[in-house]
């Protein structure tokens, strides 16, 4: 089973946001989706959450095409974490999360509080379940919508379920950004599939199982972070030179990048051994 993107186009105002995209999510394994800006990043996980419907081709669930699938279903096995929200309302942090119980079917307001207070624990955002959620700071809003996601798929535990999140470490310190990342890789490892996208080219090589590499809005690369990582792909897609070594402690690539410009004033050479 798995949640795919098959030979996606999609096309707005003359532009070819994507052109004949295929990606595969499966159960138990993180993805990451890089590239540069502009890239067809975000596109592609509307597509695949079934917010966006493709100019051609189709995004299926189950064999199923997105179109057929009701919204209340789609959200008790898809949860979209997205890169910024547009909510302006005075919720509390658990109001926000408790949207996310209701999203997913949970069964009375006991159960939906049981369920939203321990999705805030696993956040990391306990603390904040009274505080109001436009007070809070955009790492810690991400965190509440992180915590939200998981309420919305909590009672889908041990079933199918996907987890998709764009750009989710933009807004956090470098110890949440590993924590959040920490909470995908244990989605995955209960069964989930997860969908990341990522600028952190190390972040993705530590936590993804593969990664997926979108270029003008088409799949440049797909494989594993020993096959993707490479001078090779990655600098004709960020059009920067970048040196790729191992990591010496985890099995994973580390990636150093640098500006052409800055390689010329320093003198760098291009090639580590």
């Amino acid at each position: 089973m798995a949640l795919q993107a098959r030979t996606i186009t999609v096309e707005r105002s003359g532009n070819r946001l994507l052109d004949s995209v295929s990606l595969s999510i499966h159960w138990g394994e993180v993805v990451a989706l890089i590239g540069p800006n502009g890239a067809g990043k975000s596109t592609l996980l509307k597509t695949l959450s079934g917010t966006l419907n493709p100019t051609r081709g189709a995004a299926t669930f189950a064999g199923r095409e997105m179109w057929e699938i009701s919204p209340a279903e789609r959200a008790r096995v898809i949860g979209v974490l997205p890169q910024e929200s547009s909510l302006t309302l005075p919720f509390t942090a658990m109001e926000v999360v408790s949207i996310g119980c209701q999203a997913g079917g949970a069964n009375g307001v006991a159960e939906a509080e049981q369920i939203a207070r321990q999705a805030l624990a696993e956040a990391d955002v306990e603390h904040l379940s009274n505080r109001i959620y436009t007070t809070l700071s955009g790492g810690e809003r991400q965190r509440v919508h992180l915590a939200r996601v998981l309420a919305q798929l909590w009672r889908s535990r041990n079933r199918e379920r996907y987890f998709l999140f764009d750009e989710p470490t933009s807004s956090l310190d470098l110890a949440h950004q590993h924590r959040m990342l920490s909470v995908a890789r244990q989605c995955a490892a209960e069964g989930a599939g997860v969908l990341v996208i990522l600028h952190d080219l190390n972040l993705a090589a530590q936590y993804a199982d593969r990664i997926a590499v979108l270029h003008h809005g088409k799949l440049a690369a797909e494989g594993t972070p020993d096959c993707v990582l490479t001078p090779d792909v990655l600098d004709a897609v960020f059009q920067v030179t970048t040196c790729v070594f191992r990591h010496p402690g985890l099995p994973c690539p580390l990636i150093g990048a640098f500006g052409k410009h800055r390689i010329a004033q320093a003198n760098i050479p291009l090639e580590v051994e």
